[in-house]
C-alpha cells in the first residue's frame, strides 16, 4: 500500500471493529525514522489482546500487507507493519508504558475512545 496514513486508519479500524480499546493512530514521521506511525490500542485480557493481534495479522494478509516483526509478551505486542508499528496492550500495560506521553510531540491523527 502506497499511503501509510491512509493503511493505519484501516488497522485502527480492524481494531475497532473487534472491540479494541482507545485506539490511537500518532504520526511520528516528523520524529523519527522508527516508522511514519504507531497505532496503539488496548485489550481488556490477555485473550482479547491475542484475539486483536490474531485478527490484525489476518487482515493484513488478505491484502497482501506482510509483517515484518513482532515482539510479544504475555499481556502487549508489537506488530512492524514497515511504516506502521501498532502496538496492542492490556490496559494495564498500556498505563504503564504510556506511550502516548513518550511520544506526545506526535500528531493524534485520530482515535477512539471507547472506554
Amino acid at each position: 500500500m502506497n499511503n501509510p496514513q491512509k493503511l493505519a486508519q484501516e488497522i485502527a479500524d480492524i481494531l475497532d471493529e473487534k472491540k479494541a480499546e482507545n485506539v490511537v493512530v500518532l504520526d511520528i514521521s516528523r520524529l523519527t525514522t522508527l516508522a511514519d506511525y504507531f497505532v496503539i490500542a488496548s485489550g481488556r485480557s490477555e485473550l482479547q489482546v491475542s484475539s486483536l493481534t490474531e485478527e490484525l495479522q489476518e487482515k493484513m494478509a488478505e491484502k497482501g500487507i506482510s509483517l515484518r516483526h513482532m515482539d510479544r509478551g504475555s499481556r502487549w505486542v508489537a506488530l512492524d507493519y514497515n511504516d506502521i508499528i501498532v502496538h496492542i496492550f492490556h490496559y494495564e500495560e498500556r498505563a504503564f508504558y504510556n506511550l502516548e506521553r513518550l511520544w506526545s510531540d506526535a500528531e493524534r491523527v485520530s482515535s477512539n475512545s471507547t472506554d
